[in-house]
């Protein structure tokens, strides 16, 4: 039961990391014909946040692509993946909530955002990672105390 455990843990750290490395993929118009473009996500990030300034729109698209792609990528490699995952689910929380609000819980039911953030809670709630940084940090931290 550990090793599907260990495998479980593994395949919803990258599910949730390939989540966040997609969307920003899009919006930096990495994926071609198939990216969304930074302009139509500016137009997403106001409509999912009726309630905020016009004026705080582009900040706020800016912080949350930088905290998608460093969450994306310690969760990639496993690096504190605790903090990560815990980072990853507040900030899906947050677009949850923001969906709701905005557009009704419907909309970020049919999306999974609440999902997403759960499973970003149940991992940082996991006591251990096996195949990543932090499983190879810990064992040298235990060799070395020996």
């Amino acid at each position: 039961m550990k090793n599907c455990q260990n495998v479980a843990t593994l395949l919803l750290r990258l599910s949730l990391s390939f989540g966040f490395l997609s969307a920003v993929a899009s919006r930096l118009g990495l994926l071609g014909a198939k990216s969304s473009g930074w302009s139509s996500f500016l137009d997403y990030t106001e409509q999912v946040n009726s309630f905020l300034p016009k004026s705080v729109i582009p900040p706020v698209a800016v912080t949350s692509t930088v905290l998608e792609t460093s969450i994306a990528i310690m969760l990639l490699a496993g690096l504190k993946t605790s903090y990560a995952a815990l980072g990853a689910s507040l900030l899906t929380l947050l677009f949850a909530i923001a969906m709701s609000y905005s557009f009704g819980v419907k909309e970020a039911l049919d999306y999974s955002v609440f999902a997403f953030s759960a499973g970003g809670f149940l991992l940082a709630t996991m006591p251990y990672y096996k195949w990543s940084i932090d499983q190879l940090l810990s064992t040298k931290q235990s060799k070395a105390t020996i």
